[in-house]
C-alpha cells in the first residue's frame, strides 16, 4: 500500500528557530504574530502554527471550528473558557504544557505575566470567530478605525 504524504511533508526538513517567519494575522490584535510551520492553515489538512503574544495582550472570547492541540513553547499561557472575558477564570500553563481544545469551544487568552509562544496543531481549514464582533480586529480594519 502506497501512503500519500501531506502537503509539504514528502521530504525530510527541519525548521530552526531563526528560520521562523513571524507575520501579522488579520484576526489577531496588531502586536500578535503568527508563524506557519507546516501545512497550509487555510486549506483542508493538518497544519502546525506558532502564535506569539506580547505582554498584557488579551485575545477576547472566540472559537475555532477545528479541534486544536496547543503546546506552550515559552512564557506562561493563560486561557479561560466561556463567552465573556473573565481574568479571574484563566488557568496558567507553563512551558511544556499541552492543552486540548475541542472545536467550537468559546475561550480567551491573556498574556498576563509576559509574552508567551504557543504551538498549535490542527486539521484545517483554520477558522476564528469572535463572540462579540466589536472584538474582531478584522472589523476594525474594515471600518478604518
Amino acid at each position: 500500500m502506497v501512503r500519500m504524504h501531506q502537503p509539504g511533508e514528502s521530504t525530510f526538513k527541519a525548521i530552526l528557530p531563526e528560520d521562523i517567519e513571524w507575520k501579522t494575522f488579520p484576526a489577531f490584535p496588531p502586536s500578535v504574530r503568527l508563524a506557519v510551520l507546516v501545512g497550509e492553515p487555510s486549506a483542508a489538512g493538518p497544519y502546525v502554527i506558532r502564535v506569539k503574544v506580547p505582554a498584557a495582550v488579551k485575545l477576547m472570547p472566540h472559537k475555532h471550528p477545528e479541534d486544536r492541540i496547543y503546546t506552550v513553547m515559552s512564557g506562561v499561557f493563560y486561557i479561560g473558557l466561556g463567552e465573556q472575558f473573565n481574568g479571574s477564570k484563566v488557568e496558567a500553563y507553563p512551558p511544556g504544557s499541552v492543552i486540548v481544545l475541542p472545536g467550537e469551544t468559546w475561550h480567551f487568552h491573556w498574556a498576563r505575566s509576559g509574552e508567551y509562544v504557543t504551538q498549535v496543531m490542527a486539521i484545517g481549514p483554520l477558522g476564528l470567530d469572535y463572540h462579540d464582533s466589536a472584538d474582531d480586529p478584522r472589523n476594525l480594519a474594515q471600518s478604518g478605525n
